[in-house]
């Protein structure tokens, strides 16, 4: 399906489905693990992961948490743009706990290494996961996610944008040309 040079590669209920196997696929036993979701659209995207474990598994609801990696990543005096920053917000402690890092789009990797920078200011869990909605290819970093709602092999010159009900009004993931950026 195309909108406006936009090509839409998941729909509402592909999202609605993705997050569901992502869900089911995590590890199992909720009490041990938390989901931090990088802002933004990562931590709406945590709070609907941990509605449906909840709805899975049943009680006690997943922690959820917002982090946010703008001060942790490497092109901060790079880009023309100011950037936006957004709350962190982790009422829980993440020490021995198993963190499931959540995000919509993998790309290069170098947002999952503010990330990570960031999550050490917060203490140290068990294990760290990565759970991301789309996974685009082109690593720059060895990084890889534990859970992938859908892998779209996509064009450098391309970006991959995903909608969310919560910010955007509509759920889906489109593609377009980037525009006036350089590759």
């Amino acid at each position: 399906m195309s909108d406006g040079g936009a090509t839409y590669l998941l729909d509402a209920g592909e999202v609605r489905r993705s997050v569901t196997r992502i869900a089911h696929e995590r590890n199992k036993g909720a009490a041990a693990v938390v989901l931090i979701g990088i802002a933004a659209r990562g931590d709406d995207l945590a709070r609907r992961l941990a509605a449906e474990i909840e709805r899975i598994e049943g009680p006690p609801a997943v922690p959820v948490g917002t982090l946010d990696i703008t001060f942790y990543r490497d092109d901060i005096g790079l880009r023309a743009e100011a950037p936006e920053v957004h709350e962190t917000q982790i009422p829980f402690d993440i020490s021995g706990r198993a963190v499931v890092l959540v995000d919509d789009v993998l790309f290069t990797g170098r947002t999952i290494r503010a990330a990570l920078d960031a999550l050490v200011d917060f203490g140290r869990p068990q294990s760290i996961q990565l759970a991301v909605l789309v996974d685009r290819g082109h690593r720059e970093l060895p990084i890889r996610p534990d859970y992938v709602g859908k892998n779209v092999p996509t064009r450098r010159d391309e970006d991959v944008a995903v909608l969310l009900v919560e910010t955007d009004g509509e759920d889906g993931v489109v593609v377009r040309e980037r525009e006036g950026k350089p590759a």
